[in-house]
């Protein structure tokens, strides 16, 4: 694995200027006016109260925050990420497993200083890192709250934790200042990605965003402590009946992005929400499965595998 000592580590948001970030802030925030965040293009005017697809406003809008210990090592390390969990989505995943944020939209609104003020009180708890839970619809305000985190002295690396569905637009104002970004990547199937998740776009809008994402911050970078650094780190989620298409997925990361790519092949996949009303979706993955989408993996070159021994 690439490694790096701490020592020399310094968060990207921390190289940027001034004027830079505020440039940022100023252009995500003119995004919300005729808004085209994600590539949803909805074009509705959020700063006037008119919600588009994701349902959220202009303010921040958080479900919940703690140290988590349930996510990829090289995040968690010896003290926890620091996840933030945005309430709302641009995708609409009838089997989420966060449903009742999602979906149903359980949160609050809070102000800047107040998001601001979480990501620090993360830091606080000794989180190795801000991780942004479902961040694509909430990017202006983020900016917006951590400019003011900066100033009060933050300083671990942010994690850019989405669903893979991402504006390239959005993702280059991001540059310089996410240091590593981890996308979900859930289908090769344009006709699956419609029914189950009302995107029948995704296949190629991910393929496009986790390039984008490559370019700005290149393979998975670990330090000494086994804690990530920098990089991209990919989430695939195995469905049931082979859904999911891993095969072709595998075969792009490797062809297109980088042998080593961090992919993460997960087997948690259950039934929620409305995942019983779409058989096979209506059980879990079989141990067949999961070897099956693991092997794709390797079979496919992958060199940094997390997966289930």
């Amino acid at each position: 694995m690439d490694k790096e000592k701490t020592s020399v580590f310094k968060a990207a948001y921390l190289k940027l200027s001034k004027d830079i970030l505020k440039k940022k802030i100023k252009a995500a925030e003119e995004i919300l006016k005729d808004c085209t965040l994600c590539p949803r293009n909805c074009k509705v005017d959020r700063t006037a109260g008119k919600p588009g697809f994701c349902k959220a406003g202009d303010k921040p809008f958080v479900s919940s925050y703690n140290s988590h210990f349930g996510e990829e090592r090289p995040l968690v390390g010896r003290y926890g990420s620091g996840t933030i969990f945005f309430t709302h989505c641009n995708l609409g995943c009838l089997f989420c497993q966060n449903w009742t944020i999602s979906h149903l939209g359980e949160g609050d609104t809070v102000s800047f200083d107040t998001l601001a003020d979480i990501m620090l009180t993360l830091q606080k708890y000794g989180c190795h890192n801000i991780n942004l839970v479902t961040p694509t619809h909430q990017v202006p305000m983020i900016l917006r709250s951590l400019e003011i985190a900066i100033e009060k002295g933050l300083k671990v690396p942010i994690v850019y934790n989405c669903g893979g569905y991402e504006s390239i637009e959005t993702l280059k104002i991001l540059d310089g200042i996410i240091d590593i970004y981890m996308p979900d990547f859930k289908y090769s199937s344009p006709e699956a990605a419609m029914k189950y998740s009302k995107a029948k776009d995704y296949p190629s809008v991910a393929k496009a965003a986790i390039k984008e994402m490559h370019r700005q911050v290149g393979d998975l970078i670990i330090d000494q402590r086994r804690v990530a650094l920098r990089g991209l780190l990919v989430r695939h989620l195995v469905l049931p009946e082979g859904l999911a298409g891993t095969e072709e997925l595998v075969r792009f990361l490797v062809e297109e992005i980088s042998p080593n790519t961090y992919i993460n092949i997960m087997a948690q996949y259950y039934p929620c929400y409305k995942a019983f009303e779409h058989p096979p979706l209506d059980r879990r993955v079989t141990n067949e499965e999961y070897r099956k989408a693991v092997k794709a993996a390797h079979d496919a070159g992958l060199r940094r595998l997390d997966a289930l021994s």
